[in-house]
């Protein structure tokens, strides 16, 4: 991995506590002081300038050990990803080990970016007069404050005819060079370990990572050399299940062992990173992916399955390694795939065998598909829980994936089973488009009354829009049933939190005439990011506003997005870890606003333990664990893509960082979801969800990506992250149903 740690602070491999220190310096700084103190060691290096020239051949003999050139690095810092034999025969992208020089001026080295940003800070004319460096260089280099910065194409110090290239007089003189950058370096270093420019960092597993608190200004982030981080992240994850559990469906970090779901094992993890691995280019692993599926995979196993997860994760992701690959060649390339090569189908017809399997799930009474599938014997069943409903969020999440599969194969059947789905449980009559979230395979009758856009509950109205989205919005009706379901949610679960007003989506567990639950799941924070989805089609906000389609409706949703990413991004700065919990509770008046009432949350979140914004959120000890869930992330790369707003890939960073420092486990176990991250150490799970793979990272790597990667109006995401193309449905395919006549609250006129 590209991990670069100048400070020669340890990684990785160690205790996830053995880092932790007190906070240094978090008092306010004289720097009035400072400065002039500094200053003043600054006019007196230069004024013995002169003197030490006499002495340069001893300064450059006692310096050259602690200098070492760039051809000849020593006193090396190795970080070592990768235990497993020949590991370092791998390809160059894999780089599981690499040796970083310290000391060495480096144009790549992360310590030179603070050298940039710290002189660049002393050359701006319109640095105020406090500035610790304010001065400095005018003292360096006569005045000349246009002169280029340290370690740029013309050294500092060099007066008229006797420096820099091709200046004339007595050329370049190196042992005056290293002896001033010798000086700048102690002073530097001193600076430094005072501690002006430090924050008030905690230690965490990953706080040595030398790329850890740099380019953190919002107008300098290099939001490339971020993404790079996500990769070295992917590598990690990928490279610890590739080392400990390959080909198992479960990983746990930090046993470092696996488990299979069934005997033969499904690809769980494998199958699910397939596209992400395309994306970030990581070609050797995703052959490595590729030769397991092509040798080990069958479907061909006495053993039953979720219909809804293996449709999600297995189907979607296959599917859509078919179209990166097909449509992107240029990613990850592999030459088994390219047209006329064996392997050129392989994705699609592991895609096919399992969707015919799944087929059986729809073989029911109703036509609702059974929760569960035996794919040897082509099988559904129905659920050994809930009464034997099956869930309606997982009845109504598999439209994209076999609509998709029905597009490239020209099989109507795929299509027309996944379509009378919705028609059945539209046919229920839902009142104001919120629907509960049980529903009979037998039956298709809803059972009971609990209303919620958590588990359950959430992708039914993600895949709504989507599917309008999915065929070039030639299905109004399923527009129509994402506008109706939407005031809904505005009329019945939308609220306001006290004393600060956040916005909320609550629940109604006992129906939408009773009382709201203020309990909102991370699984909502979905929400955000599909509102702004829907209410652009995927184009940016200022393009959308231009259309004559535009309207009032269209800008309250955009503002309800907006109110809804700030609660979420709430749920992780309350807690200790700065990563959410699975469940936050809020604070509301006796009396719950409704969504018309006044409202203003604050705009930041105030970091003291003791503000008043806390006082909103109440996290339950059962509550705490963290999943490495993907849905606040996932909005926050559709409010950047929509909004342009920075304010989002911030958030995604600090939210990135916090995963790295809380979640990595030690001796390259990769990372591993938390039991508690609420408290510091946090309590681990040992368990690597494959969605970390699929979907947390990345959207981490599209939010940090420009724009033209999978832009929003040309895809659509499963559920599960993976990307398929929009396209025209075509002669074969129709909108087969239409929806019956409702009166205002929804509910069919007979």
């Amino acid at each position: 991995m590209n991990v670069r740690d100048p400070f020669n602070i340890r990684g990785l491999n160690r205790d996830p506590t053995a880092n932790w220190r007190p906070k240094r310096n978090t008092t306010t700084h004289d720097t009035s002081n400072i400065t002039t103190t500094l200053q003043n060691v600054i006019r007196t290096a230069a004024a013995e300038t002169e003197r030490l020239r006499d002495k340069a051949s001893e300064v450059l003999e006692a310096s050259t050990s602690l200098l070492p050139t760039t051809n000849t690095p020593t006193n090396t810092t190795e970080i070592r990803f990768s235990s497993e034999p020949g590991a370092g025969d791998q390809e160059e992208e894999d780089m599981s080990s690499f040796s970083i020089p310290k000391n060495v001026p480096s144009f790549s080295n992360p310590q030179r970016q603070y050298e940039d940003r710290l002189w660049a800070a002393a050359t701006n004319k319109n640095s105020k007069p406090g500035n610790i460096l304010s001065g400095v260089q005018d003292i360096i280099s006569g005045g000349n404050r246009a002169a280029l910065p340290m370690y740029k194409d013309k050294p500092y110090m060099y007066p008229p005819g006797r420096g820099g290239y091709g200046g004339g007089g007595g050329g370049f003189r190196p042992r005056r060079k290293r002896t001033l950058g010798l000086l700048l370096l102690v002073v530097a270093g001193l600076v430094w370990w005072s501690g002006v420019f430090s924050g008030e960092q905690e230690g965490a597993v990953l706080s040595g990572w030398g790329w850890w608190g740099q380019d953190t200004g919002r107008s300098r982030a290099n939001w490339l050399k971020r993404r790079e981080r996500v990769v070295e992240a992917m590598e990690l994850s990928w490279d610890a299940y590739e080392r400990y559990a390959w080909g198992m469906d479960e990983f746990h970090p930090e046993s470092k062992t696996g488990k299979q779901m069934v005997p033969k094992g499904l690809g769980w993890i494998i199958i699910d990173s397939l596209d992400t691995l395309m994306l970030m280019n990581l070609t050797s692993r995703l052959s490595h992916a590729r030769e397991w599926l092509a040798k080990d995979l069958t479907w061909e196993q006495d053993e039953y399955v979720n219909t809804f997860e293996t449709t999600i994760r297995m189907l979607g992701g296959l599917l859509s390694a078919h179209y990166l690959s097909t449509t992107f060649p240029q990613l990850a390339p592999i030459s088994d795939d390219d047209p006329g090569k064996p392997g050129e189908d392989l994705y699609l017809e592991k895609a096919k065998d399992l969707a015919d399997r799944l087929m059986a799930a729809f073989d029911s009474p109703s036509g609702i598909p059974y929760a569960s599938v035996n794919l040897k014997e082509f099988k559904g069943i129905i659920s050994h829980a809930d009464s034997g409903a099956s869930s309606t969020a997982e009845t109504t999440t598999l439209q994209l994936e076999f609509k998709y599969l029905a597009k490239l194969t020209g099989e109507k059947d795929f299509w027309d089973k996944a379509e009378k789905v919705i028609q059945l449980v539209d046919n229920n009559g839902a009142q104001d488009g919120l629907v509960p979230i049980f529903i009979f395979a037998t039956t298709g009758k809803f059972h009971g009354e609990n209303i919620r856009l958590g588990s359950r509950g959430d992708s039914y109205y993600e895949y709504l829009i989507k599917q309008y989205l999915q065929t070039n919005k030639k299905e109004p009706i399923y527009q129509e049933m994402w506008d109706e379901a939407l005031q809904g949610v505005r009329k019945h679960l939308i609220t306001y939190t006290e004393p600060s007003q956040f916005t909320i989506i609550g629940e109604r567990p006992s129906g939408l005439s009773n009382e709201l639950s203020p309990k909102m799941d991370h699984l909502v924070c979905f929400m955000p990011g599909t509102i702004a989805l829907a209410a652009t089609g995927g184009l940016t906000e200022k393009e959308a506003r231009g259309l004559p389609t535009w309207t009032d409706k269209n800008e309250a949703d955009m503002q309800l997005a907006r109110e809804l990413m700030h609660t979420c991004w709430g749920m992780y700065k309350y807690m200790a870890t700065g990563l959410a919990a699975e469940i936050t509770y809020f604070n509301l008046p006796k009396e719950p606003l409704p969504a018309s009432a006044p409202h203003q949350a604050p705009a930041e979140f105030d970091p003291d333990p003791e503000a008043e914004w806390r006082k909103d959120f109440d996290v339950k000890p059962q509550d705490s664990h963290n999943l490495q869930r993907p849905e606040t992330v996932e909005s926050l790369f559709y409010m950047w893509r929509i909004t342009g707003e920075e304010k989002y890939r911030d958030w995604g960073w600090e939210m990135f960082k916090s995963f790295m420092n809380y979640t990595a486990v030690e001796d390259g176990g990769g990372f591993t979801s938390l039991s508690n991250a609420n408290i510091i150490p946090p309590r681990t799970r040992d368990n690597m969800e494959s969605f970390w793979l699929a979907e947390t990272l990345k959207y981490f790597y599209l939010l940090f990506s420009p724009n033209d990667l999978l832009p929003l109006d040309k895809i659509v995401f499963n559920t599960e992250a993976h990307p398929f193309p929009r396209f025209d449905m075509g002669p074969l395919f129709s909108t087969g149903w239409k929806r019956k006549p409702r009166d205002a609250a929804g509910k069919i006129v007979e």
